[in-house]
């Protein structure tokens, strides 16, 4: 029997003093054989956030049906205030547990991350940067990769197809680019032109890299207004194709800091790891301010959706067509002709 009224049933919710979600799922099962390093990595990825994240933070994490230690190291973590959200389910997929974590907030900027990411000092306002000098960023990445402009790039490709600000350009941070393939347990014997080469927009004398990875991107919350609550895939690309796609129905851009500014841990620990936590610096720089511009947000037309994402990706594709950009767009006829 209720008696009475419930004193907060007309109270409003106070508008937050948080600007910038990170969101981690994280999936520890046990620690043997492929998890064997995983928590230690967690909690690498963890301190490196706590350190470089500014004051405006709000830390979401989705424990996405890992073991009991897990479980019990992320409630300490939220009883003393260094997570704001701690969310435990069964294992329910990277991507459902990724929706568990935007659904019932709302900041301006959100930033999806594996739990095996380590965080470099200044990231976030390197990522607010790319925002506020390109309007059309819809996602922004913080680790360079090779040919980042192959997927879901092709809007931006078509849109600035004659433009000199887009071109090929000398990579600024080598030594980022190849940790990251490190990290993926790749050999050095890739194309070395792509440590040379890479497919840069200019604007205000700032360069960012065209197209985006998404094991840590950082997202304008417009594009997930409108967002699905399920899927029935638990991991890898197709389970993440929803995502990668949001940016593309708002014609919005894929992009990424021009240096890196996270490292891919992996599942195995190194030395190296522990190194570069102890030099990362207290972050007490100024906040850079996000300008937002989310009243020029709209949907894209579907014409020219399907002539930019559909149509115009399937001609340039085609291995001639590439070739003939990458020399229009500076790269010499014997390093177009491999790239």
């Amino acid at each position: 029997m209720r008696i009475g009224n419930n004193p907060h049933k007309k109270n409003s919710l106070h508008e937050s003093n948080y600007t910038h979600q990170v969101i981690i799922p994280v999936f520890i099962p046990h620690h043997e054989d492929y998890f064997k390093d995983s928590f230690k990595i967690f909690q690498l990825c963890l301190n490196s956030l706590f350190i470089t994240k500014h004051n405006e933070t709000f830390i979401t994490i989705v424990n996405n049906g890992s073991c009991d230690d897990v479980k019990e190291y992320l409630n300490d973590l939220f009883t003393n205030n260094l997570i704001h959200e701690v969310i435990h389910t069964d294992n329910v997929g990277k991507f459902n547990a990724v929706l568990k974590g935007i659904v019932g907030n709302h900041f301006p900027l959100v930033t999806i991350s594996d739990s095996d990411v380590l965080f470099l000092d200044n990231w976030q306002n390197a990522t607010v940067e790319v925002f506020n000098i390109f309007s059309k960023a819809g996602v922004v990445g913080l680790v360079p990769q090779f040919r980042s402009f192959g997927e879901n790039s092709t809007n931006l490709i078509f849109e600035t197809l004659f433009s000199k600000k887009v071109t090929f350009t000398s990579l600024e941070d080598i030594d980022g680019i190849k940790k990251f393939y490190e990290s993926l347990g790749w050999d050095t014997n890739y194309n070395q032109d792509y440590l040379k080469y890479i497919l840069t927009i200019e604007e205000q004398n700032y360069k960012a890299i065209v197209g985006s990875g998404h094991f840590i991107a950082t997202y304008r919350r417009e594009l997930f207004d409108e967002i699905k609550t399920y899927s029935n895939l638990k991991m890898g690309p197709k389970a993440l194709k929803y995502i990668d796609l949001l940016p593309l129905k708002f014609n919005l851009w894929r992009l990424t800091t021009n240096k890196n500014y996270a490292y891919h841990l992996g599942n195995t620990y190194e030395n190296w790891m522990n190194y570069s936590i102890d030099s990362l610096a207290k972050n007490s720089q100024h906040r850079l301010e996000f300008i937002s511009n989310s009243n020029q947000i709209t949907k894209e037309n579907r014409l020219l959706y399907f002539i930019k994402n559909k149509f115009f990706k399937k001609i340039f594709n085609k291995r001639k067509i590439r070739k003939i950009y990458y020399k229009y767009k500076g790269l010499s006829k014997y390093v177009a002709s491999k790239y």
